[in-house]
């Protein structure tokens, strides 16, 4: 069962897939090759580049998580709604994933778990190191008050410290995955980030794929820290996702 209602003037179906809150955003002209994009994490948080991709005709899907840390159960239960997406609306089944902040953990994982669903990554300030955030063991600042990033950690993961401190399924462990699949990803960050430090999450897939000469769009924000997520204009990067998304 559907319920309707409305997302930046776009016309919006909320429903129940396995049990879990979802929801679907229509274009007003749907493009022909059914291309969507699932907002990883954060629904309605910074959405310019959804809504422009939307009046290009893009659908935007949302499934909610368990928890922010991309763990292997939402992984697999987006896996799934994609197939019924794809069933259901006469979409593609490969998607865009859009992850900002935490959701470029749930991006990352999901696409090196399952690639052939994984069309395009768009990664802004990634979570890409969890010693870096949620921990805060480097140059950044620990996330939450009174130990919450670390208990989320604990209750997502169930790690101890001396597990979670040799761990190597970080996202960044996860690059070559990406790499082997010619994943093609948009990265952007601000400089002076103190949350997700760019120094040790997002420049780590940077460097692969420009050694690598792999499919990268990337856009460091000067000055800027956290927040605001996104481009003043995403002229250029729009043109980037649609480019390598045809078909």
């Amino acid at each position: 069962m559907y319920t309707y209602s409305e997302f930046c003037g776009f016309k919006r179906a909320d429903f129940r897939f396995e049990d879990r809150d979802a929801l679907i955003v229509f274009p007003k002209e749907p493009e022909p090759q059914g291309r969507w994009m699932m907002k990883m994490e954060y629904f309605g948080a910074f959405p310019a580049l959804e809504v422009e991709l939307l009046n290009r005709g893009w659908h935007l899907c949302y499934l909610r998580n368990v928890n922010r840390w991309g763990t292997d159960v939402d992984s697999d239960a987006k896996a799934r709604f994609a197939d019924f997406i794809a069933d259901e609306f006469g979409l593609e089944r490969k998607f865009t994933c859009v992850g900002m902040s935490c959701g470029g953990i749930c991006s990352v994982n999901f696409a090196a778990r399952h690639p052939e669903y994984a069309a395009f990554l768009y990664l802004d300030a990634p979570v890409m190191n969890l010693l870096s955030c949620p921990m805060g063991f480097g140059v950044g600042e620990s996330l939450g008050e009174n130990g919450s990033g670390w208990k989320e950690i604990v209750d997502a993961y169930g790690f101890d410290l001396p597990t979670l401190l040799t761990w190597r399924g970080h996202p960044i462990d996860k690059i070559p995955t990406l790499a082997e699949h010619k994943i093609p990803v948009a990265l952007i960050y601000g400089d002076s980030d103190p949350v997700v430090p760019y120094v040790e999450n997002g420049i780590v897939l940077e460097k692969y794929y420009k050694k690598h000469g792999l499919p990268l769009f990337c856009v460091g924000k000067a000055g800027c820290g956290h927040h605001p997520h996104g481009l003043e204009d995403n002229t250029a990067l729009v043109e980037f996702i649609e480019q390598q998304t045809k078909a």
